[in-house]
């Protein structure tokens, strides 16, 4: 009989409200002090979010909008040298508080540790940029595995990062519970096998999720009820005992 025995975050847009004023913002900063007179907007933003990973995304920019900038042997240094740039400012901002945990996360993370509920992270995120946030607002040594980064070769929406995870942790895929933001995610999570709760944000709101078990705008709290946009959900909020039910036969 299948049970939940493990919970895998994602970070960026799942866990804590990183992209639109903390991971843009430092990419903005960044292009400052490389003398680049470059600016992502909002809008602009999230079309780049369509690429998972900052480095990737530089790319894709340049590619797409500043064709010839960089010769192509350089690029990759080039992604590397302002993606450096930015991780620097994205852990000032989030050591000043400008980065925020989602609803319900701390708690859910909580809840789970007391039900001796494995924890994992997999994500595109840098690992200092991970590592930074879960020293703030948790504790590094209540997750058993901290995928991050370039860990894996190929990113969202290979499944490559959970399987790593699933590798590392020895549970069946069906004992996990995954939780994800974006389409790319998603798609990541499925193809390893894994049941996933999506809680979107502006940015990913009008993605297709038809392939989540369950999608809502946030985890909730017990005096601010989340709000489902897809899926048999009736409880306030999303909670351990809760979540079983989604592994009863």
């Amino acid at each position: 009989m299948n049970q939940l025995q493990g919970l895998i975050f994602d970070v960026d847009g799942t866990l804590a409200n990183t992209e639109r004023d903390g991971h843009r913002v430092a990419f903005n900063t960044a292009f400052e002090e490389a003398e680049l007179d470059w600016n992502w907007s909002v809008e602009l933003y999230g079309e780049l979010l369509k690429v998972a990973g900052g480095k990737e995304r530089v790319k894709y920019f340049l590619r797409q909008y500043k064709p010839g900038f960089v010769d192509p042997q350089d690029i990759n240094q080039f992604a590397a040298y302002i993606h450096q740039l930015k991780t620097k400012y994205y852990l000032e901002l989030l050591h000043n508080g400008a980065i925020t945990m989602r609803r319900g996360t701390i708690r859910l993370i909580e809840e789970a540790r007391q039900a001796n509920i494995i924890l994992a992270i997999a994500t595109t995120t840098s690992l200092p940029n991970v590592i930074a946030l879960l020293e703030k607002y948790l504790d590094l040594d209540w997750f058993e595995v901290i995928a991050a980064g370039d860990i894996v070769a190929a990113k969202k929406p290979a499944p490559d990062i959970y399987k790593y995870v699933l590798n590392k942790i020895k549970i069946l895929p069906q004992n996990f519970l995954v939780f994800e933001d974006s389409d790319n995610g998603l798609i990541a999570a499925k193809k390893a096998g894994l049941k996933t709760i999506v809680t979107v944000n502006n940015y990913t709101k009008q993605q297709d999720f038809s392939q989540a078990d369950l999608v809502v705008r946030d985890l909730g709290e017990i005096d601010q009820p989340c709000q489902v946009i897809q899926g048999d959900f009736t409880a306030d909020y999303v909670n351990i005992s809760n979540l079983k039910t989604f592994f009863e036969s």
